[in-house]
């Protein structure tokens, strides 16, 4: 049976586990552990870092894994780099499970910056009083001494540290308009920062932006590494697919102390 590492913790990442292990595929869903309780998903899962580059490509070679998929938030910065270099040097085939990015629409008053810092620089330019941040619990970084400005800040976790006179609401998405909406004027929001991470689950707090005509501070998302890239759940089945030639429930046939060869399973 082929042997898939999904490096998760987004919501693809779980339906691709669900869907593989469904077709009789062993699945290994390794996360990050910045979630202190996350969504239980089909498969084997591991939790925590694998050492860097040299640890992630031991433990393709140790676990004899037959594809890697890197469905990590569109914000890991670092461990798609590191997946990249690692199943290269293991002779493991890789790709990027990434949704698409947001896109502005008619009535969007975006403000389209690189980074966290340069979202925190662009607040008192707006001159808001009030400012949802909806940028992780390890985002918060950048705006604790933001002065002049409350924040309510949504996270799934507390942070560790928040800005004076700031609100946290503790929430896991999907969120919808009518929610989101009702979040922004009871809070008496007046500009919302976020990050591109794409996809329909959050993406309800940038219609209601919109509606109410709140300017979002949108950072861009990290580059990513030059690997072969999907779009959505299907597109990762394809290409696990192609791996095999006959779907992704193919047998590795090589034996426990043969290299593996790139490109195959």
């Amino acid at each position: 049976m082929t042997r898939v590492l999904v490096l998760a913790g987004t919501t693809e990442a779980t339906r691709l586990a669900e869907r593989l292990v469904d077709e009789g595929v062993e699945v290994i869903s390794s996360l990050a552990g910045v979630t202190s309780h996350p969504v239980p998903r089909p498969g084997r899962t591991r939790t925590g870092g694998f050492g860097g580059v040299a640890g992630l490509r031991a433990y393709l070679v140790a676990e004899r894994i037959d594809a890697l998929v890197d469905a990590t938030h569109p914000f890991a910065a670092q461990m798609p780099h590191h997946a990249a270099r690692a199943a290269a040097e293991a002779g493991v085939p890789v790709v990027r499970l990434l949704r698409p990015a947001w896109t502005p629409t008619a009535g969007d008053r975006w403000i389209v910056v690189p980074d966290l810092h340069a979202a925190r620089a662009e607040l008192p330019r707006l001159e808001v009083r009030r400012a949802l941040l909806t940028v992780g619990r390890r985002g918060i970084e950048p705006f604790l001494d933001c002065r002049g400005i409350s924040f309510v800040i949504r996270a799934i976790d507390a942070p560790d540290e928040v800005p004076p006179d700031a609100t946290v609401v503790l929430e896991r998405g999907p969120f919808d308009l009518s929610a989101e909406r009702q979040l922004l004027q009871e809070h008496r929001v007046e500009a919302v920062v976020a990050k591109n991470a794409g996809g329909v689950a959050t993406r309800a707090k940038l219609d209601a932006a919109r509606e109410l005509g709140l300017p979002v501070v949108m950072v861009e998302r990290p580059p990513q590494p030059p690997i072969p890239q999907v779009d959505d759940v299907e597109g990762a089945l394809r290409w696990l697919a192609e791996l095999t030639g006959d779907g992704v429930a193919g047998r590795n046939t090589e034996s426990a102390g043969s290299p593996r060869r790139a490109g195959r399973c």
